[in-house]
């Protein structure tokens, strides 16, 4: 049985928190608020998140981030992209000295463009083949209603991989392994910033042929910048690219696509933010970082620029299709 510490008590790391237990792990969720954590603790349901999934009984919860962390074999950071380095300043002296160490966070951290796994490492001193991410197609709330889902277990140490795999295999979950972790966030990051665009159509009132455009050509741009990188462009192919890049951009449980959606129905940043709980959706961070990623390494990425431009360029979504629509004329491949 794994002792797994979940650091993070949104919905997406309780919906994890549940799975690891459902699998059969020993599970210690960390709540930041303390009347979060009491209320978990005592009615087995995290109310400001999931308000009707009971949880299982093995999940315990605490707001002390020492007591959650030790003795853990896998830790699971659950924390926003841009807080994960402030976070593990607190947490990092608490980390038990072999645990494998696991990022849910689809981002790219904006002020220095590094990936989750590598603010893990240089934050915590752990070497890359103690660092793992999961990724895929994983909208929380499906997941927490025990809906058949799949997603991806990407660790350079394979072993790792197969142990994180094993310990969060429940009935409802099934986890591959991989061993790319640049393609796994790359794909993870960059799905954001289209599901933002998809959003924006669909608010426009564009249909199926928008979306399916919008995909395929946010999926080939992904890969250009994923394999500048070093990424395998296989991994593109997989879940923790394809798979998750649609679920993202198609479904109403997106945060992206929902933020995207207000904004291309008129609404301001704030508008849309207030349509997504008053938070700022992650694309919106990402496009910024991924843009500059790309510049750096010298990728065309026509739909991330779009996206960069109405969220911090006051470019407007009109102005943005029709940028999109007048570029030059090229063969698909």
């Amino acid at each position: 049985m794994a002792q797994v510490a979940v650091m993070g008590a949104g919905s997406w790391g309780t919906t994890l928190a549940k799975v690891f237990a459902d699998a059969g792990s020993e599970v210690r969720l960390w709540v930041r608020r303390a009347e979060l954590a009491e209320t978990i603790a005592t009615t087995r349901i995290n109310a400001d998140y999931l308000p009707d999934i009971l949880l299982p009984k093995a999940i315990a919860t605490t707001t002390d981030a020492q007591e959650a962390l030790e003795a853990a074999d896998i830790v699971v950071f659950a924390v926003p992209s841009q807080t994960m380095r402030d976070n593990l300043a607190r947490w990092s002296k608490h980390l038990p000295a072999d645990a494998t160490l696991v990022s849910i966070s689809k981002g790219i951290e904006t002020e220095t463009l590094k990936r989750m796994s590598e603010v893990i490492a240089e934050c915590t001193g752990a070497s890359a083949n103690r660092v793992a991410v999961l990724s895929g197609p994983n909208l929380a709330r499906e997941i927490a209603d025990e809906q058949v889902a799949a997603t991806v277990i990407a660790c350079p140490d394979e072993d790792r991989a197969k142990a994180v795999q094993l310990a969060v295999s429940a009935p409802y979950l099934r986890p591959y392994t991989n061993t790319d972790v640049i393609g796994c966030e790359i794909g993870g990051a960059c799905k954001n910033v289209i599901a933002l665009a998809c959003g924006v159509a669909t608010g426009m009132g564009m249909g199926t042929n928008t979306m399916s455009t919008l995909i395929t050509r946010g999926l080939a741009e992904i890969t250009r910048l994923g394999e500048a990188l070093g990424a395998d462009s296989r991994t593109f192919a997989g879940l923790a690219g394809l798979g998750d890049l649609v679920a993202t951009c198609t479904s109403e449980l997106s945060r992206n696509r929902t933020f995207g959606y207000r904004l291309g129905k008129g609404g301001s940043l704030e508008e849309a933010a207030a349509a997504t709980n008053g938070q700022v959706a992650e694309g919106v961070f990402s496009s910024a970082s991924v843009y500059r990623l790309a510049m750096d390494h010298g990728v065309d990425m026509p739909l991330t620029q779009a996206v960069f431009g109405v969220c911090h360029k006051d470019l407007s979504v009109d102005d943005m299709t029709t940028a999109l629509m007048g570029r030059s004329k090229k063969s698909e491949v």
